[in-house]
């Protein structure tokens, strides 16, 4: 049996009783000691309620530490992608514009290929290498659906990789598991393109996950390329 509580330490809980009640492995010793006394049959309300009250208490700082995940995730995402515009902006001429994408921009978005498919009339056969991909009319549309019913023109999409668009990644294709298509109108009667990212990560890009940040990029990245185009 344990000897009594010496004198500094009896002081010590005296002053702050808080050190017992926050802290859970203790307070559930003392609540299993009580109820040990009144014994089986006897059922100690307050300690059930005590309990029930350390389960919930459990639940609520699973689920804040959640949203702060969540929030840190966020955060860190806007810092990303804005540091991704900026690059956009820095080039002063459209090869340099296009350099950018592989070089600087695809590394800020931590992606393996980032390229830009553009449709056109006199598109060659295979796309080829580099940052600029062109294709034939209806590719775009056809690389968006993957053989599916395909969204709205202007919707991103989040998948794994398709077959559809490997041979648009390029010699990386092979690796890449996951991909976002970014649909770029570019007005003007223009053949529409596509902003494609490819990752090895399976779970880099998924339908369940938000587009919010990714469509700002679209965004600035259209308006770029139409400023572009229009020189």
């Amino acid at each position: 049996m344990a000897g009594p509580i010496d004198e500094g330490t009896r002081a010590k809980l005296l002053a702050s009783p808080d050190l017992i009640l926050g802290d859970r492995d203790l307070m559930r010793a003392l609540i299993g000691a009580r109820e040990s006394e009144v014994g089986e049959n006897v059922i100690d309300i307050r300690g059930r309620a005590m309990q029930a009250l350390e389960e919930r208490l459990s639940r609520l700082e699973t689920a804040h530490e959640s949203v702060i995940a969540a929030a840190y995730d966020n955060q860190s995402g806007m810092q990303t992608v804005h540091r991704a515009v900026v690059s956009l902006l820095e080039p002063d001429d459209f090869t340099g514009f296009l350099d950018n994408l592989g070089t600087t921009v695809a590394p800020i978005l931590r992606v393996d290929t980032l390229r830009l498919a553009m449709e056109s009339a006199q598109a060659p056969e295979a796309p080829g290498e580099g940052p600029l991909a062109m294709v034939e009319p209806g590719t775009v549309r056809r690389m968006i659906s993957a053989g599916r019913r395909a969204p709205r023109g202007d919707d991103i999409v989040l998948r794994r990789a398709s077959a559809e668009t490997a041979v648009i990644h390029g010699t990386a294709g092979g690796a890449i598991r996951s991909e976002a298509l970014l649909p770029l109108d570019l007005g003007g009667g223009r053949y529409p393109a596509l902003l494609l990212m490819g990752s090895g990560d399976p779970g880099r890009f998924s339908p369940t996950q938000g587009t919010d940040l990714l469509r700002f990029f679209g965004q600035v990245f259209r308006l770029v390329l139409i400023g572009w185009l229009r020189e």
